[in-house]
């Protein structure tokens, strides 16, 4: 049946977010994700939760379609998990690029040259997010975690300055950031005050870095965003983050 205007009818998406979250070292990224309902963690190597939080996992991810292979069992057989965890972006980006060699017969993705392999590592990336997007169609909460580094970003509008951005080759990180419904940037509250050491000389010096915030909104410092319209910032205490952020957004259900 063909669509026209007459057809016309309001949307709305019921479907649960793909979540991007990245911040420092220690601020608690693995512990709000384990908050969101009934999760399946799925680490690369050289991840793991914190020694006080316990989640059911398939052990460590060894290979892209290690991962790709999980994804196909969350969305073909019966479960009772709502949440799937990736730990981290910056890990699988390692497993993506061999899976990219393998695929291309090179020994490195510098091999190809001029950036090529870069771009080839497109192909993974993409089926990895449509995979993503699958999850969310069938009512699972997609959560991301990943490290952050600090870039330099050359604004049209001003000269440049530094940002925390997050740790992955910039066409990857176009990508994952494209796909995300929530870009979420946590760190410690800080304030930047003067103190007069001596006459007419003063320093700047931080306070505070206890609580801790998940920022929603850019900001000049760090990349983040929504696309549920919710505060630019959170504060975070551990065990009451989901409950404020899914007031915003769609509870995930589960693969129907």
């Amino acid at each position: 049946m063909a669509i026209s205007l007459a057809g016309m009818k309001t949307t709305k998406s019921d479907k649960p977010p793909v979540f991007l979250i990245y911040g420092v070292d220690g601020v608690g990224k693995t512990s709000l994700a384990a908050e969101f309902p009934d999760p399946i963690y799925l680490p690369t190597e050289g991840e793991e939760p914190p020694s006080d939080i316990e989640m059911p996992t398939p052990g460590t991810i060894e290979s892209f379609d290690d991962l790709l292979n999980l994804f196909a069992e969350l969305l073909t057989e019966e479960h009772d998990r709502k949440t799937a965890i990736v730990d981290s972006l910056d890990g699988l980006e390692n497993l993506v690029w061999q899976a990219t060699c393998r695929r291309l017969g090179v020994s490195s993705i510098e091999e190809p040259g001029f950036g090529k392999g870069y771009v080839e590592a497109d192909t993974e990336w993409l089926e990895y997010l449509s995979a993503v997007l699958a999850l969310k169609s069938r009512g699972v909460a997609v959560v991301q975690l990943a490290h952050p580094e600090i870039v330099r970003f050359d604004s049209p509008i001003s000269d440049p300055y530094s940002r925390y951005g997050i740790k992955l080759h910039k066409r990857a990180n176009a990508l994952v950031r494209e796909k995300a419904d929530i870009v979420a940037f946590m760190n410690y509250r800080i304030s930047i005050k003067e103190k007069e050491v001596a006459r007419q000389t003063k320093v700047a010096h931080a306070e505070g870095g206890q609580e801790r915030q998940i920022h929603l909104a850019e900001r000049a410092g760090f990349t983040a965003k929504n696309r549920y319209g919710m505060p630019d910032v959170i504060p975070y205490r551990k065990g009451e983050g989901y409950s404020k952020l899914c007031q915003h957004f769609p509870h995930p259900t589960g693969a129907q």
